[in-house]
């Protein structure tokens, strides 16, 4: 049984947590999905550190947590390590990293079928992966 201040502390740090993702999501490669550049997300991979829309959670959510791990930005409660690891990645360092070696003349797909294979290639499959920005990109 929790006590009324630890409910109260977890409270406000639920709010400082919210707070910190809502300002993420003002920044400008944040205000659209990772993945197909839906507007608005509203769902987020933790351990991979992106912003997304519902449909693409949805994709996210299917291959595994060994490779992603979604949250409802709004609905869910957050860790400090899950917030942690979305400051330091978010849409714009992910795509330095997950798009790396993405043809300049690639068009992002709009279909169910096309973008889970897009969203399986990037992550699953690390086709478009940056392995030299690891060790040179900041934190």
């Amino acid at each position: 049984m929790t006590t009324r201040s630890e409910r109260e502390k977890a409270q406000k740090l639920n709010e400082q947590h919210q707070a910190i993702l809502s300002a993420l999501l003002r920044e400008d490669d944040n205000k659209f999905c990772a993945d197909c550049h839906a507007k608005g997300p509203r769902w987020a991979s933790w351990n991979l550190g992106v912003f997304m829309c519902i449909r693409c959670a949805g994709i996210h959510r299917n291959l595994g947590v060994h490779i992603s791990r979604v949250k409802s930005v709004n609905l869910d409660q957050w860790t400090s390590e899950q917030i942690q690891s979305m400051v330091d990645m978010g849409n714009s360092r992910a795509k330095q990293l997950y798009e790396a070696h993405l043809p300049e003349s690639f068009r992002r797909p709009q279909t169910d079928q096309p973008v889970e294979v897009f969203i399986r290639d990037k992550y699953e499959r690390k086709k478009y992966f940056d392995k030299e920005a690891l060790t040179t990109a900041p934190i």
